[in-house]
């Protein structure tokens, strides 16, 4: 076979957005990859296999599960073959390929990775064995000319499977085409390159919205219960900041660190090692900051390496003791070593108390206080709360699921009374909770990959369901004979797996709890109406996958609602609520849903929920109670979708910046207003000197040689028309740049246009400028808010990540523009870092600098890399360490 057989199409009409990308699909495909993100019920099982049609060549399809393998000749053979059996010409084989062959990625990783001479062919005999199994797996590909890779949820690639995947590609320079719902953004920068580097850059992106309008996702919202710690938790966590706190006063009172670090030659002759500076800039700073602290005089020369003007100080606290202890025990072993004794005293009881693992120092935001946070009790009296509301508002009608970690069977009593106590979660943990306080009788069950519990009551479907299967019939509860255990093997797991889901659609299950290693991909309920992530542990990845089971329509209920639950436990004492609550902030950047205010927008943001952090320390069950409301009015939240999506049309990427972030824009604003000021002063003088003449012929008109002036005035008179035009001319531009950029949106704007002419210049955005404009607004949140309207998903998003490079804090660019203005003879300088893209040579950065002239005034092109450069690199990476907490970020949000 060199093409499929003819007559093979799909036998549906495309939905409006498939159809649109299938319209351009060959413009996507030019760079040999074609990248498609599309979240769980968009159909990219079906696109991927109609681009496979059209391609028309040999193709390998690779999938994540052997369930997921099965669903692609599943799907291949109901809705483009019309036949009640596969073709000869689809394998499923690896070692046998096809002109279609469907695989795993494991099972392509093992098949790579076997001992020479594993395989036999009969065609091309390897007797000596000597050919690897990577190179006949190749050979065989080769031989049936497969040129089209199927990568289906492409995010799996992230792992030890993609070297297998990327040799094989190399081998063979196939067309890629990547499908996922989630890419895997929290991944470690590399990590992303390799994600890319193999299924390209993200050619389209379907959206919730998209799909909500098709009528494919039902409406939905995300909801956050929050829980506290345990008593014991809380004790065990108060201890923690105690001996956090005993040590910053041992550290306060510590003469030999004081010793130390004031007799250090870097404190004592900083110009002498201002390269070490320059690599240690924390470091460094953590000594300053603690000698004040210590009430040492910081000499003046400190302040002007770090250009500190001010000379203010930060005060001393946990952040800079792990600063400085780091600094202390690791990072200048050299001249510390003489202190060897108190160091490792020092070190040992910091590591004994728990704040230091892997060479990193951590009070507060510490690995051991998070798993505790992360797997706390508290959160099990969260499930049931929630799981007794959802059943009081849908009664028999709940289909929840509550998903989770790990089994922990060691909870399940094999007597007639289980009274373990409950310290530890999982899913035997949680059905002992829900089992043990049930006064309404739901009906709890439980699906693991090796243990099952159903209710009794629904023994009887359980047992018809099990006819056409070798399932055995379960054995009650030793505790509870309204239970029934089934004890399950690999042999009857799929099956059982069938049976217990059939149940839970059929309503004979209220509340499902499953582990996350059964119930991920690949698995489907669309009926369930809730879902609590009592995942503790997962990527968001994984979240996102998890939370894709709720969110999709059910054909016979229409007017399906879901709710999806995320737990949090609070920390009062913590800054930010908790490391569980700054995990869920980031996760929630993958969540686009409808927003909890009256302006009913769509975006990905947690602000989205209004939730008030500050009142959440004071009153948690005031803001479960608001939660609830929101939970329970089903009936609201279809009408919240329907306003949010009448408003918009396309989901754009755009980057939101608070005011507070905006001081250099600030300063640029005031230089602007300082010139205003400065040249009407020159106005002003200047018209001074133009009718001088008159004015001294006023008063001296009664002398005789006032005359013998004449010359004096009519040179005071030229040079004041010339002041009064120069100045005058100023004034104007001043005005003009002013007024102009009075709003911070503007500035942006402006930033924006410097950005996109550049990338255009460097030819990384490619869509003519015509089709393209920079929009800017303050939004909701008192922010200035940009997006690139035009041009494809992946220039938007160059753009985006190109502008948060410029208006972030400064790290450490080759290249700087500065901004030197003069004001009553005083020079000042506002920099900004040439982005990465345009700092790679000389040219792109003198271009991005004249640009820059046009927008907005004179600039110098600075290189960090001299001695004098690096001198201002410095001063202005002190800035950024003192303005740590920079909140800069990038959200899609539905807009027409």
């Amino acid at each position: 076979m060199k093409s499929f057989p003819s007559g093979i199409h799909f036998k549906y009409q495309w939905r409006t957005y498939q159809r649109h990308f299938l319209d351009r699909f060959d413009e996507y495909l030019k760079n040999g990859h074609l990248h498609i993100v599309a979240p769980p019920g968009s159909g990219k099982t079906v696109l991927g296999l109609e681009v496979m049609l059209r391609i028309n060549k040999p193709a390998l399809i690779v999938a994540p599960t052997l369930a997921i393998r099965n669903q692609w000749m599943q799907r291949f053979r109901e809705l483009f073959l019309h036949t009640e059996h596969l073709p000869e010409w689809i394998s499923d084989d690896i070692y046998n390929p096809g002109f279609v062959t469907v695989t795993t990625y494991q099972g392509l990783h093992a098949a790579c990775n076997k001992k020479p001479g594993v395989l036999t062919d009969e065609k091309s005999p390897d007797p000596e064995g000597a050919e690897n199994n990577f190179s006949q797996i190749t050979r065989r590909l080769k031989q049936q000319k497969i040129e089209t890779f199927i990568l289906d949820e492409a995010h799996h690639l992230k792992n030890a499977w993609w070297k297998s995947l990327t040799d094989l590609k190399k081998e063979i320079s196939p067309k890629v085409v990547a499908l996922t719902a989630t890419p895997p953004f929290d991944v470690s920068g590399a990590e992303w390159q390799k994600y890319i580097q193999l299924n390209g850059p993200v050619d389209i992106e379907i959206s919730v919205p998209e799909l909500m309008i098709e009528g494919d996702l039902c409406p939905h919202q995300d909801l956050v219960y929050f829980t506290s710690p345990t008593e014991q938790e809380k004790h065990t966590i108060e201890n923690h900041y105690h001996r956090a706190r005993t040590i910053f006063e041992e550290v306060n009172n510590d003469k030999v660190l004081l010793h130390a670090l004031e007799n250090h030659d870097l404190y004592q002759n900083p110009e002498q090692h201002l390269d070490w500076i320059y690599d240690h800039l924390s470091s460094y700073t953590s000594g300053l900051v603690y000698l004040n602290f210590r009430g040492k005089e910081i000499a003046d020369i400190h302040f002007k390496i770090i250009g500190d003007e001010k000379k203010l100080v930060p005060e001393f606290d946990f952040f800079w003791l792990e600063e400085l202890l780091d600094f202390y025990f690791f990072t200048d072993d050299l001249y510390f070593k003489q202190f060897h004794d108190h160091r490792s005293r020092l070190e040992n009881r910091v590591r004994r108390n728990g704040f230091l693992e892997n060479k990193t120092v951590c009070f507060f935001d510490n690995k051991k206080v998070h798993q505790m946070l992360n797997s706390s009790i508290g959160k099990l009296e969260g499930i049931k709360e929630i799981v007794n509301f959802e059943y009081s508002v849908l009664g028999d009608g709940l289909k929840m699921l509550v998903l989770t970690d790990f089994i922990k069977k060691e909870f399940l009593a094999t007597h007639h009374h289980n009274g373990f106590e409950i310290d530890k979660t999982g899913a035997i943990p949680i059905f002992e909770k829900l089992r043990r306080e049930n006064p309404d009788h739901k009906k709890i069950g439980v699906l693991t990959g090796s243990l099952v519990i159903i209710p009794k009551g629904s023994e009887n479907v359980f047992d018809l369901l099990c006819r056409t299967s070798k399932v055995s019939a379960g054995t009650e509860l030793s505790y509870d004979g309204n239970y029934l255990v089934i004890h399950i093997t690999d042999a009857v797991r799929h099956a059982i797996v069938h049976i217990i889901t059939e149940m839970f659609q059929s309503g004979e299950i209220h509340v499902l709890i499953g582990t996350k290693s059964l119930l991920g991909e690949g698995w489907d309920a669309p009926k369930m109406n809730a879902l609590i992530l009592a995942s503790f542990v997962s990527s968001f990845v994984l979240s996102n996958q998890m939370r894709g089971r709720v969110i999709r329509t059910d054909k016979d209920c229409p007017d399906k609602t879901g709710n999806i639950w995320h737990l949090v436990c609070f920390d009062g004492n913590d800054e930010i609520g908790s490391k569980d609550l700054d995990i869920l902030k980031k996760r929630f950047k993958t969540f686009v849903g409808v927003s909890n205010n009256d302006e009913n927008t769509i975006e990905n943001n947690f602000e989205r929920l209004h939730i008030k952090i500050e009142e959440s320390k004071r009153d948690l069950s005031l803001i479960n109670l608001q939660t609830f409301a929101f939970a329970g009015d089903r009936k609201n939240l279809s009408n919240r979708w329907k306003k949010a999506l009448a408003k918009g049309n396309i989901l754009i990427e755009e980057i939101q910046v608070p005011k507070s972030e905006m001081r250099r824009t600030e300063e640029m604003k005031l230089t602007y207003l300082k010139k205003m000021l400065g040249n009407f002063s020159g106005i002003m003088i200047s018209t001074g000197i133009t009718f001088l003449h008159e004015v001294v012929s006023e008063i001296v008109k009664s002398y005789d040689d006032i005359h013998s002036m004449d010359g004096f005035f009519k040179v005071s008179m030229v040079a004041g028309i010339i002041g009064i035009l120069t100045c005058g001319m100023k004034f104007i531009r001043a005005c003009r740049q002013y007024f102009k950029y009075k709003k911070f949106s503007k500035y942006l704007q402006a930033m924006g246009n410097v950005v996109l002419e550049s990338l255009i210049h460097e030819k990384i955005i490619k869509t003519p400028p015509q089709e393209m404009s920079v929009v800017t607004a303050d939004d909701v949140y008192k922010s200035s808010v940009c997006h690139l309207e035009g041009g494809s998903r992946y220039e938007k998003s160059i753009f985006i990540r190109t502008l948060q490079e410029l208006i972030s804090p400064v790290d450490n660019p080759r290249y700087l523009i500065q901004q030197e203005e003069k004001f009553l003879f005083v020079k000042t300088g506002i920099y900004f870092p040439v982005p990465e893209i345009m700092g790679k040579n000389k040219a792109s950065a003198a271009f991005f600098r004249k640009k820059w002239s046009e927008n907005f005034a004179h600039s110098e092109l600075i290189f960090t890399r001299t001695p004098e450069g690096r001198k201002i690199l410095l001063q202005l990476r002190f800035r950024s360490l003192m303005n740590r907490n920079t909140k800069i970020e990038q959200i899609n949000k539905w807009v027409k």
